[in-house]
């Protein structure tokens, strides 16, 4: 069984001071504390280390060999303590960040720059999916998330950004040649894009102005997960879909969408940033949380 840390860490001062006195002024571990630990240690490893008398000390030819050793672990163990320290203290290191493309796309790329500007000693290493990462064991630093139902992992912290609206678009030129959408049912005859990639059964939920939910059956004819290109071919007249008004209103401003069922609406998404609960987390990863929430929070 692996000796402990400390065992090698006193064995070498010992060594290195050429003595346990000597050891115990350099060091300020007191003698009885450094003899009880290579005594420990050479009942653990089975050897004698240092041949101990009243007036003479002398490290044995294996104890010089366990002494090299140690003192290459003594030193490792030193530069991963003054790394921390070096870390803890200054805002430096990569952050490691998962992101939905299209909130990579528009709005991390626009604030971005600002903050790499403010901080140089930072990199970002984004991992841009609309895959749902496992943040603790992918070693995710921070995620940006919508989603309907937030996380409710004990060991994850949420801080919520804002609530993103949604309805149902389309083009005119698309309700001219398919009919209008006068009821939810009406879906079920239409040609809808949806945002999940999975080719089950899907339903689309939307409320009334009393908060009645209506569950539709619908079959699209496009699945996708990205976004901007939903919408794009939405406005080239392909069909209907459900997107965020931040995404549509762009759309809506050079005429190309019209909101259909307009007095309903989805379940809103919480657009927020999750990161690990563990303590000790690095200046580097605070700053850019409170970055992020600064500049992407909408109340």
């Amino acid at each position: 069984m692996l000796s402990d840390l400390d065992d090698f860490y006193c064995f070498a001062m010992v060594v290195e001071h050429g003595g346990f006195s000597a050891a115990e002024r350099a060091t300020d571990i007191p003698k009885s504390k450094l003899s009880r630990r290579v005594y420990n240690l050479e009942e653990k490893l089975g050897v004698r280390l240092i041949q101990r008398s009243s007036r003479h000390f002398a490290v044995t030819d294996v104890g010089m060999n366990v002494y090299r050793h140690a003192q290459v672990m003594v030193n490792a163990a030193q530069s991963a303590q003054d790394l921390v320290d070096h870390l803890s203290t200054e805002p430096r290191g990569t952050i490691k960040i998962s992101i939905p493309m299209t909130i990579a796309q528009k709005t991390v790329a626009e604030i971005l720059p600002e903050f790499l500007k403010q901080y140089p000693e930072i990199k970002i290493q984004m991992m841009i999916t609309n895959r749902r990462v496992d943040i603790i064991n992918e070693g995710i630093d921070i995620a940006l998330r919508v989603r309907s139902n937030l996380d409710d992992d004990p060991n994850l912290i949420i801080r919520r950004l804002a609530k993103i609206e949604e309805h149902l678009y389309t083009t005119q030129a698309y309700l001219n040649e398919h009919g209008n959408v006068k009821q939810p049912d009406d879906l079920t005859h239409h040609r809808i894009l949806s945002m999940r990639e999975d080719n089950t059964e899907q339903n689309i939920i939307v409320y009334d102005k009393l908060n009645h939910a209506k569950k539709v059956k619908i079959s699209p004819i496009v699945m996708a997960s990205d976004l901007h290109m939903v919408a794009d071919l939405v406005s080239q007249n392909c069909g209907i879909a459900l997107l965020p008004d931040t995404i549509a209103q762009q759309y809506i401003d050079d005429g190309k969408f019209v909101k259909i069922l307009p007095e309903w609406k989805a379940p809103h998404g919480i657009f927020h940033l999750v990161y690990p609960s563990k303590r000790g987390i690095l200046p580097a990863v605070r700053i850019f949380i409170d970055y992020l929430v600064k500049k992407l929070s909408i109340p």
